[in-house]
């Protein structure tokens, strides 16, 4: 039986278990990223565990996120995490050279290897047909001190593409949007999307990884495309063509499901708010006034990108009341738009051109104004996600964003006669590799300011927990919703007594502060619906409600990053064995479950009891061997601490 490109790559690197759909594998890393909203705590934890230097192959330390120095904070923290790279052995890329997964494209991602990223976006990668999966900062601590990455073993989904995209106005990210569009933000659970078929040709590495970027929305644990002749132009351009290897799947490879896009087909789509499936043809809005444009980010800030977009502009001026925020993904990306002089024609048409950073993806500035409209090219438009609790945002892609700009409203670019210059893909890309620092063989001291606090640690799970359901939510809760991002909170990433204060602040103002009164009385117990978790892989979102004393979660289903970050963090993630008991459990009640311990290494049955009701339900944690032994332990940390101090 032939294999799929996710096998060949998960077989080459197997550390233990077979690569079978649902079973457990370690697989060895060759890389692992971190950016500066993950990484401080990823590092904390990093020394925690008490190694001294990296063990992996590349390590890398991006910042990216915490861009806006208003106080010492964020600057304090690029301190930290530049000093933290020199002490234990990993590459630092300074603040202004750039998005870490466009950086990470550029100039370290390679075919047929596994990353890790303290990132939801991680498998931007897969562009380069590299796995490369998101993970929270203490997987990527313990996996840099030594230890193989453990996952269940997905099952890989075809998508073969067929046909031509109608370009110029049908790009790379209406692929995405077309098959969000059919899975949903949770069709991906579980599976790596792999992508097949005579349309694969049609797409650059940059193109692919737009489409594998925002797979992270699907809930997919990664996308990939194969290594071609593609990925080898891009990589020599890149003078990394030694990095280059064919990789394609075997002709009799087995799926457990195919589904076909057939390029020719698609037209302009745009997601709707407030959530990136939520897909609609662009020519259905058209007259939908609009306030705010955005282009870049982690999805769409490539070089034949932005150049394209400058067409567009070139000679024209954005309408009155739109404001047009731009983005590059990075140095390299910047400096060679602005040697062409495109930064010119792109300022000369009213652009707001901002740093090579995330800033409004992550509402670190570029919030919109009250009740406005915001299309973004970019791959998250959560409720307030963009610092604004009542703006509309909409996805689309570049060039329709860069229409809409000029417009003032929602068009339909197939109806246009603005002219579009197809960028060429370059032949020689330029490299200027300055801002990246590598290793240092000499041990260095690590810098902390008076924001960076210790990791907190929780201790083993009890034999019973008894604790107040202080919060009954919906579905599809985002890590946003959890634990907020922007220019406010993010500074806060280091001191997590500090960043505690704002869990679920915009669900649930006083959630924090109940939390911390009942901590001592048996803590608390969250209920949630279908996909609880879903979004970034920020582990903040779980262990800020450890810190809070949150003992468990009960849903229906669990978005796969925040699940694995709420057992890293030892709070046992269960779900309703019947989903419909779900309702009978209301904010306040106080809820039981006896024989934890016992369960955890046994069958994991767990019977609920509503104290506050009288009433009882049951649950299930369908945890692997090792995941029941970090929750019995209190989370990874103290399990990896542990185990490399041989107690």
């Amino acid at each position: 039986m032939g294999k799929n490109v996710a096998e060949k790559i998960i077989g080459s690197h197997l550390a233990y278990g077979e690569a079978k759909a649902g079973a457990e594998v370690g697989v060895r890393i060759d890389e692992v990223y971190t950016q500066d909203a993950t990484g401080t705590m990823a590092w904390l934890q990093f020394e925690a565990i008490g190694v001294g230097r990296v063990k992996v192959p590349l390590a890398v330390s991006y910042v990216d996120h915490n861009m806006l120095q208003s106080n010492f904070m964020n600057a304090d923290d690029h301190e930290f995490l530049r000093t933290s790279s020199a002490a234990f052995g990993a590459w630092f890329s300074r603040p202004g050279n750039g998005i870490s997964h466009q950086v990470n494209l550029e100039r370290f991602s390679a075919p047929g290897k596994i990353a890790l990223g303290t990132d939801s976006h991680t498998p931007t990668g897969g562009g380069m047909g590299m796995l490369a999966i998101g993970v929270g900062g203490l997987d990527a601590a313990t996996v840099m001190a030594g230890a193989p990455f453990e996952l269940r073993m997905p099952e890989v989904v075809r998508v073969v593409l067929t046909g031509k995209l109608r370009r110029p106005w049908v790009a790379a990210m209406d692929i995405i949007l077309e098959l969000l569009r059919r899975l949903t933000v949770k069709g991906g659970v579980g599976k790596i999307i792999e992508y097949s078929g005579p349309g694969v040709g049609e797409l650059s590495v940059p193109e692919r990884a737009t489409i594998t970027n925002m797979g992270a929305e699907l809930g997919a644990t990664s996308s990939i495309f194969p290594s071609d002749e593609r990925t080898f132009h891009f990589l020599k351009a890149q003078g990394r063509e030694k990095d280059w290897v064919e990789l394609t799947a075997d002709v009799d490879a087995v799926y457990s499901q195919t589904i076909e896009i057939d390029l020719s087909a698609l037209e302009p789509l745009i997601a709707m708010p407030h959530s990136p499936d939520s897909v609609r043809p662009v020519r259905e809005l058209a007259g939908t006034r609009v306030n705010q444009a955005c282009i870049g980010s982690c999805t769409n800030s490539s070089y034949m990108a932005l150049k394209e977009v400058a067409s567009v502009l070139k000679g024209r001026t954005v309408a009155p009341g739109v404001s047009l925020l731009l983005n590059p993904g990075s140095k390299q990306v910047y400096t060679m738009l602005a040697g062409e002089g495109v930064i010119s024609e792109l300022v000369s048409a009213g652009v707001r051109m901002l740093e090579s950073s995330c800033g409004p993806c992550i509402g670190m500035g570029g919030a919109p104004g009250s009740g406005h409209v915001s299309v973004r090219s970019y791959n998250r438009n959560f409720k307030g996600r963009s610092g604004t609790k009542d703006a509309s945002v909409y996805l689309a892609n570049p060039l329709v964003c860069a229409l809409f700009a000029l417009k003032g409203e929602m068009v339909d670019p197939l109806k246009s006669d603005i002219q579009v210059d197809i960028a060429k893909e370059p032949d020689k890309y330029l490299i200027n590799d300055n801002m990246l620092i590598p290793p240092s063989a000499e041990k260095a001291g690590i810098s902390k300011g008076p924001n960076i606090k210790e990791v907190p640690l929780k201790t083993p799970v009890e034999e019973t927990i008894e604790a107040d359901a202080l919060l009954v939510v919906g579905d599809n809760i985002t890590t946003d919703d959890i634990m907020p991002a922007g220019s406010q909170i993010l500074p806060l990433r280091s001191n997590i007594p500090a960043i505690s204060e704002y869990v679920y602040t915009g669900i649930d103002e006083g959630f924090s502060r109940r939390a911390r009164e009942v901590r001592e009385k048996g803590g608390t117990i969250i209920v949630g619906g279908e996909n609880y978790g879903q979004g970034s892989s920020r582990e903040h979102a779980a262990l800020a409600p450890m810190f809070l004393g949150v003992k468990a979660v009960i849903a229906k289903s669990f978005a796969r990053i925040h699940r694995a970050n709420l057992i890293n963090f030892g709070i046992l993630p269960l779900t309703f064995k019947n989903p419909e008991d779900y309702s009978k459990v209301a904010k306040g009640d106080r809820l039981c479950i006896k024989g934890v311990r016992d369960s955890l290494k046994g069958a994991q049955n767990y019977v609920v009891e509503d104290l506050t009701k009288g009433i009882s339900f049951e649950a299930v944690s369908n945890l692997t061997p090792r995941e029941a032994e970090l929750v019995l332990a209190g989370g990874l940390l103290p399990y990896t601490r542990a185990r490399f101090s041989g107690k």
